[in-house]
């Protein structure tokens, strides 16, 4: 196994501390944009449950868990499109501007977790990357129900 230098272990670092701060960061956003600062009801929504799969995430992330940048990273387009459709759809100014910031923190969280998979696999070598394929397509033969 190749040695980690240490520029490399301080992207890693930086990756997944930035990755963690924007998942944590969109999970307050988003209950209080729904409980408390601009529901789509007066009182609260039950819209604030729109968070729940965002916690699943969270401990993967703080394990350093590989797989879990890679689907946070697509999970993350749903609540990115979210973001775009309040932010144009001409509700209030509050929300609007909470949609926005839901956009950037969708934005920087995705950069993130591609930046943390793709760093962590150059510093692998070739070898982990050829592995990883291999595993890839193990996967999905299997759940195609290929032999």
């Amino acid at each position: 196994m190749p040695s980690i230098d240490s520029t490399t272990a301080s992207r890693v670092a930086f990756t997944r501390r930035l990755a963690v701060a924007c998942l944590v960061g969109l999970i307050a956003l988003g209950l209080a944009w729904e409980l408390w600062l601009a529901p789509l009801r007066e009182g609260g929504s039950w819209w604030a449950l729109k968070v729940l799969p965002l916690t699943l995430p969270l401990a993967g992330l703080l394990k350093n868990r590989m797989y879990t940048y890679r689907w946070l990273s697509l999970l993350v387009w749903l609540y990115f499109t979210e973001g775009v459709v309040r932010a144009t759809s001409g509700e209030s100014a509050l929300s609007t501007a909470l949609a926005a910031g839901q956009t950037l923190l969708c934005l920087l969280l995705f950069v993130a977790c591609a930046l943390h998979v793709r760093i962590r696999l150059r510093a692998a070598g070739p070898e982990a990357v050829a592995a990883d394929v291999a595993a890839a397509n193990e996967a999905a033969e299997r759940a195609a129900g290929q032999p």
